[in-house]
């Protein structure tokens, strides 16, 4: 269990009122990406408030709270992702259902808080697929920290590549 001062985590499904929080959080994630070494992850408009508004209304938002502070928040849905349908370089684990996660981001309070976010999910579906961008060197070593594979290359809507990472049934749990 991730901590601060002893207060145990907690994921909830995000709500309208986090929104600001959860804008904040992304607006410092992109400037932490910038600061090392990856500029061109998330542009400044990403994620954009309506697409962060319309996850939540959907249900796929999620908080990861610390106390009464949202320490983390991260797009988790069940179901097939269609960037995935292509992978190149490589291969899936399987072609069993899964879940994905997307827009992981914390605020660095809290040690431990994208690990937990990451295993939350891994137990909601058993089989879990996410991707990032090459230079995103912070989420390539998170995803290794938790058991991940490296799986190859998808391409998103607008054509950029992107790692893909699975972790898949029989994987050691954290």
């Amino acid at each position: 269990m991730a901590n601060d001062t002893d207060r145990q985590l907690t994921i909830r499904r995000a709500r309208e009122q986090d929104l600001e929080v959860m804008m904040e959080l992304y607006r410092k994630a992109r400037q932490f990406m910038a600061d090392h070494g990856n500029p061109d992850q998330w542009p400044s408009s990403y994620p954009s408030r309506d697409m962060v508004e319309q996850d939540i209304r959907n249900g796929y938002m999620y908080a990861c709270v610390s106390g009464e502070r949202i320490a983390a928040v991260f797009y988790y849905r069940a179901g097939e992702e269609p960037d995935y349908r292509i992978i190149t370089g490589g291969r899936w684990l399987n072609q069993e259902p899964y879940g994905v996660v997307h827009r992981i981001t914390s605020d660095g309070s809290v040690k431990g808080a994208g690990s937990f976010c990451l295993e939350w999910a891994w137990r909601r579906c058993g089989n879990l697929k996410i991707d990032t961008h090459k230079d995103n060197r912070v989420m390539q070593g998170l995803l290794k920290k938790n058991g991940f594979s490296y799986c190859g290359i998808i391409h998103l809507k607008n054509g950029e590549e992107r790692l893909a990472y699975q972790k898949g049934p029989g994987a050691q749990k954290l």
